[in-house]
């Protein structure tokens, strides 16, 4: 999606795979389910977005997967339906066990689809909601699979650039984190005329979003190192670093003033300077002032994270073995 900040616009992720579908008229059947698609049989809908809509289908060989269909509308499209298979071409590049597989992609009597694991657990975002403020120590098993996950995608070339909790699923009971949906990535080796975002726009989640991309220039590894911070944020506060209520003061604060800092998100929540000082270096403006790697800053985090007292009454309690 792209976004310019006259537009006035909440900042929304183009093609959300796993956004819940509220209730359809029972009168109106979608036309795909019970229809097979390069031999994924399509059973239900479980989720949308601007520009697909995603399914639950069955496969002789893989089984259960989810299958992410272009929206009809916009097969004409020749940019959509470049950056919808330029999506599954990232995914299928990074193999890794805390990314969600992409196991095939391509187009089928005129239906461009991508095929990916039926991953367990529920979106981050959710879990957050539901769960509030996590224990530092399961934050840091979550930051480190996440960062584990990103240091694959940098090292095939791809900056996810919208690294949100939306965009991970987690399943609770076996405390895995698995990210997904490279709708917007771009292959940092891409020459600049191939991109397909224009420039002086940015694409990503306002909240989550580094302040060097709100210009629309080419953002590299820190872009992430930035977004993955914010996240760890949020899995110690349950908030994000800046309290604007509307896109336009979150991107005034964005580029003019410092985030909250990591103590003072929440009264009576204190964590150890240590913790702190990692923590709101993710979160520096200047990328050069950041850490550098995804991988370096999810280290620091999680040492930073085991060393701290435990948080009584926090959810995580439940996942005490």
């Amino acid at each position: 999606m792209e976004y310019t900040p006259q537009a006035g616009e909440s900042v929304r992720l183009a093609v959300m795979a796993w956004r819940a579908v509220p209730l359809r008229d029972p009168m109106a059947q979608n036309p795909l389910v019970g229809q097979t698609i390069a031999g994924y049989t399509v059973k239900r809908e479980v989720g949308e977005g601007g520009t697909a809509q995603v399914y639950q289908a069955e496969h002789q060989e893989r089984g259960t997967v989810a299958l992410k269909v272009l929206r009809p509308r916009l097969a004409s499209d020749p940019i959509a339906v470049k950056r919808f298979l330029r999506e599954a071409e990232f995914g299928a590049r990074v193999v890794h066990p805390n990314v969600v597989r992409t196991f095939d992609f391509g187009e089928a009597d005129g239906v461009s689809y991508l095929a990916l694991e039926w991953a367990s657990g529920e979106p981050l975002e959710l879990f957050i909601t539901r769960s509030g403020p996590l224990d530092p120590v399961v934050a840091a098993i979550i930051v480190g699979q996440l960062g584990d996950a990103l240091e694959e995608a940098h090292r095939a070339g791809i900056i996810h650039r919208d690294l949100k909790p939306a965009n991970i699923m987690y399943d609770a009971e076996e405390q895995k984190a698995r990210l997904l949906d490279f709708g917007i990535a771009r292959d940092a080796e891409l020459p600049a005329e191939e991109r397909l975002t224009r420039a002086g726009f940015f694409v990503g989640t306002l909240q989550y979003v580094a302040p060097e991309a709100l210009s629309g220039e080419l953002v590299g590894e820190q872009a992430d190192v930035y977004s993955l911070a914010v996240i760890a944020y949020q899995l110690l506060t349950e908030v994000t670093p800046f309290p604007g209520k509307n896109p336009r003061e979150l991107f005034q604060q964005l580029l003019t003033e410092e985030p909250t800092p990591l103590s003072a998100a929440i009264k009576g929540l204190k964590f150890s300077p240590r913790l702190e000082e990692v923590v709101m270096k993710g979160l520096a403006r200047d990328p050069g002032k950041r850490w550098k790697t995804v991988i370096q800053f999810s280290n620091a985090f999680c040492e930073a994270a085991t060393a701290e007292p435990e948080k009584k009454g926090f959810f995580s309690s439940i996942f005490k073995r």
